[in-house]
């Protein structure tokens, strides 16, 4: 089996539709209507991707994104939202919570799981790789956590992403449209202002430690990781 994705999702006849596909393509699948039922659901047997409607009847789907990436247990389950709405500002409120990628109502399938490979890859890729410390700054791959002298820093998987790529890749300035590409993925339509939301998140994660600094913004072209100053 590829991996096992749940589906979130008020509507029976997308779940039907999602479910057949994602099934034929060898994905373990399984869905709920609402929060409520998939709370048990990934209790019981973590995904390793969730599909996210974002109007759910209760709590909404950005209010329960929000959550998980709150709880320790299930902060690093990559998300991809599904909705309707699909203005900027709705889009960047979708990753803001911590969503990984974000796709649009209605959508073909075809799209729906090159998101889905282009999210897993990224995730399996880190896995594979080992701890990575700069100056104190510590990352692990494998269970999505940053480390200051052993204390755990909360980061949403979004921000580790950004930050795991400038560690591995320091020095060099990327454009944000090159950072999209290599953080959020090639076959990921995000508006490129989305890097600029992530940048200062990042920074304000990092602030407290006394790290932000090292994120360093190049005037009309992009951003760059280094340790000078």
């Amino acid at each position: 089996m590829k991996g096992k994705i749940l589906l979130v999702e008020d509507e029976a006849p997308i779940r039907e539709m999602l479910g057949y596909t994602l099934m034929k393509e060898g994905y373990t699948f399984r869905e709920a209507a609402d929060v409520e039922e998939a709370r048990p659901l990934i209790a019981d047997d973590r995904p390793d991707l969730l599909l996210l409607d974002w109007m759910l009847p209760g709590m909404n789907g950005v209010d329960y994104a929000r959550r998980i990436r709150n709880n320790p247990d299930t902060r690093d389950i990559p998300i991809i939202m599904l909705t309707a709405r699909g203005e900027e500002t709705d889009k960047v409120r979708g990753l803001d919570t911590g969503a990984d990628d974000y796709i649009t109502k209605p959508f073909s399938t075809r799209e729906l799981l090159a998101r889905i490979r282009a999210v897993m890859r990224r995730t399996k890729n880190m896995d594979a790789e080992g701890i990575i410390s700069v100056k104190g700054l510590a990352l692990d791959p494998e269970t999505f956590r940053v480390t200051v002298d052993e204390k755990i820093v909360e980061i949403s998987p979004t921000e580790f992403r950004l930050l795991h790529f400038f560690i591995t890749h320091p020095e060099r300035v990327y454009t944000r449209g090159q950072l999209l590409d290599q953080v959020w993925g090639q076959n990921v339509y995000v508006e490129e202002r989305t890097v600029d939301v992530h940048i200062r998140r990042l920074r304000k994660t990092l602030e407290p430690y006394n790290y932000s600094h090292l994120i360093q913004t190049v005037r009309s072209v992009g951003y760059r990781f280094s340790t000078k100053k």
